[in-house]
């Protein structure tokens, strides 16, 4: 289908199932499809494996699926900033295969690609590489799931041989993304921070669902400017520009009141 609009949210997201595997876009509270999250929240989907750089805080992003326990297991980077997350995991609620992040972005864009496995130097010498990393704790202390061995080579890429560690690339059922621009076809164009993950994620999801700000016609969009195209984009849904959007830690100092400087 060429025309990918959807009409609501909820139209969307409603034959994504319980046990489905989601890779979702955003980095921090930036770039979350917060729209589309919450319709899966309002739905009721449970037992979701979940690939994101991070799952949002107590009461926005994932954290909101996390909280009603609709989560089984995280693949993800960063894990800080959510107390929820911390007191499932070590009470072996949730499973989480803690990636570094590169590697991640890259294991989403290569299973967009085609690409089925990847070697890389991050990880060699530690844990990510000789296993041993808890995914799942038995709620006791001691660890029920621990990642595994992965496969290491010597590549002599530059001149000099260096050990790399073999990383499996990702493809996920569903894909939701946050999108500044948008036509019909499903071509999208990111804003700043916003073009974190999300492109990525929309590669990776075998069906993938799209937010954005603003939906314009076919032949809108500069075709220089297109960041994505359409030919990974199923559904798309309009939002509006006045969405709310987080800051996760607000920064300021002090006006400088000193006369004559």
């Amino acid at each position: 289908m060429i025309d990918k609009q959807v009409a609501t949210a909820a139209d969307a997201v409603a034959d994504i199932p319980d046990g489905a595997t989601l890779a979702v876009g955003g980095f921090g509270l930036s770039g979350n499809p917060m729209t589309l999250i919450a319709a899966l929240h309002a739905q009721g989907t449970s037992d979701l494996s979940i690939v994101s750089n991070n799952c949002g805080v107590d009461d926005w992003g994932l954290g909101i699926l996390l909280n009603d326990k609709r989560i089984r297991k995280m693949t993800s980077s960063y894990v800080g900033e959510n107390k929820e997350f911390e007191r499932q995991f070590l009470s072996g609620e949730l499973e989480l295969e803690l990636t570094p992040q590169g590697t991640l972005a890259e294991k989403l864009r290569a299973g967009g690609s085609g690409i089925g496995a990847f070697y890389t130097q991050t990880g060699v010498g530690t844990q990510v590489a000789e296993g041993g990393l808890p995914r799942r704790y038995d709620g006791h202390g001691g660890i029920a799931v621990a990642s595994p061995v992965k496969d290491v080579r010597s590549f002599d890429v530059s001149g000099t041989p260096r050990d790399y560690v073999l990383e499996e690339a990702i493809v996920t059922d569903f894909a939701l993304v946050h999108a500044w621009k948008g036509d019909r076809f499903g071509n999208l164009v990111f804003n700043k921070a916003a073009r974190n993950f999300n492109p990525l994620a929309a590669m990776a999801g075998r069906i993938c669902i799209v937010q954005v700000e603003h939906l314009v016609e076919p032949g809108e969009l500069d075709a220089d400017s297109i960041h994505l195209p359409g030919v990974f984009v199923h559904r798309i849904i309009e939002v509006g520009a006045d969405i709310e959007k987080r800051i996760e830690k607000r920064t300021v100092t002090a006006s400088d009141t000193t006369e004559g400087a």
